[in-house]
């Protein structure tokens, strides 16, 4: 796959690799790939919860629960 760039974003994804923050302009590629999807997996889910039923209340019973449940199956 060839992924042309004007100069300036060409030059930008150089200097993140020249400081060391990829060890290839393919890496830096894939890594933004990977955040893109995240973020897509992400926005879905968060709109699948919004779209749920509220089934009870998120209030202070209720983590408190959650933490003796964690403190008992530790």
């Amino acid at each position: 796959m060839n992924v042309s760039l004007p100069d300036d974003l060409k030059s930008f994804v150089d200097s993140q690799v020249d400081h060391g923050n990829y060890g290839s302009t393919s890496e830096y590629v894939r890594d933004l790939i990977r955040r893109d999807h995240d973020r897509r997996q992400l926005r879905v889910a968060l709109l699948e919860g919004a779209r749920a039923p509220v089934v009870g209340n998120a209030d202070a019973a209720y983590f408190a629960s959650l933490r003796d449940q964690a403190r008992t199956d530790a």
